[in-house]
């Protein structure tokens, strides 16, 4: 079935379904009609605080769909990561390639943050790849996509940014590594990492002298279990006003449902203590349209002005015009 939409078109076929009660337009072979698909994608919201914020005004959300991949055939867009290099936005996400059924890394650019143009698929392995989380250290671009197939944390450096990317370690191995979260803080190297995928419910902690390794468990972790609510990492652990923020998507009682922020407020190899920010989520679904059913996912940046913008996903029902096969 071949996906395609038109901004002339697709409202006013539409608007024809609603007046027949969204009874489809065709039923034979080469008839267009209208299709309600369930998808994840990605949009930018913007926010006063990195705690709060609401959708974009001069973005057209979602800014990157499904249908915006053009050199593999796409089941959904999800995960997305950005960094700004001089007058350029990098956005880089997970793609549901359909036909390998794995996840893809790809990256889009933008000279704004809100308008955004997709350049390509820039990683791909022979198992499933998604949370592609990019940062920069010693002036080099390096990325831990979750590779949680592979029983790994694997890091990867750019060699011509935002293209091409060399395998160059693994930094853990023999295990459940989901959404893997890492930053600097005291001299040391932390990572986060969900690590019972079948309940989404433990968070581990782990931390490093160097980049590389060796790695060691925090005597802490597992630093949550059994909760579902809070575990799964939902972004970039954030740096801000010399205290440290960590992002967790809420997976009970569904997947993806909204995001939580909580300040690590003290971590040392031998202690670990958090807080929540505020009682109410960083993101939770809208109720309605592209991201009407779940958000799980937000990656914020101050700009000059100080307000903050972020990429974010959402899971919910988008209209398509369909060929019926």
């Amino acid at each position: 079935m071949t996906y395609f939409t038109n901004s002339f078109i697709v409202p006013l076929i539409c608007f024809i379904i609603a007046l027949l009660g969204g009874i489809y337009i065709g039923k034979t072979r080469g008839i267009p009609f209208v299709l309600q698909k369930k998808e994840w994608s990605i949009g930018i919201y913007t926010g006063e605080t990195p705690f709060s914020f609401a959708p974009l005004e001069d973005a057209k959300n979602p800014v990157l769909t499904a249908k915006d991949i053009t050199d593999v055939e796409a089941e959904f867009v999800a995960d997305p990561f950005m960094v700004r290099e001089l007058s350029t936005w990098y956005m880089f996400f997970e793609i549901l390639n359909i036909q390998t059924d794995h996840g893809d890394i790809g990256v889009a650019t933008s000279s704004d943050g809100i308008k955004w143009e997709y350049e390509g698929v820039v990683l791909d392995e022979i198992f499933h790849l998604s949370y592609p989380y990019v940062f920069k250290w010693q002036n080099e671009y390096y990325m831990i996509p979750e590779s949680y197939q592979s029983g790994s944390i694997r890091l990867y450096k750019s060699t011509d940014f935002p293209k091409k990317w060399e395998f160059v370690t693994t930094l853990l191995l023999n295990g459940n590594y989901v959404d893997p979260s890492i930053f600097q803080h005291d001299g040391k190297w932390w990572i986060f990492s969900e690590t019972n995928p079948n309940g989404n419910d433990t968070l581990r902690l782990y931390y490093s002298d160097n980049l590389t390794g060796s790695w060691v468990e925090h005597p802490k972790s597992p630093i949550i279990k059994e909760n579902a609510n809070i575990a799964r990492p939902g972004g970039r652990v954030l740096i801000y006003d010399k205290k440290i923020f960590r992002y967790t998507q809420d997976d009970y009682p569904t997947y993806g449902n909204q995001v939580w922020a909580f300040e690590i407020t003290e971590l040392t190899t031998t202690s670990y203590n958090e807080k929540r920010v505020n009682k109410f989520p960083v993101l939770k679904a809208t109720g309605k349209g592209w991201n009407g059913l779940r958000m799980h996912q937000v990656d914020p940046y101050q700009i000059s002005d100080g307000r903050w913008i972020a990429c974010v996903d959402g899971f919910g029902k988008q209209l398509v015009l369909s060929l019926r096969d």
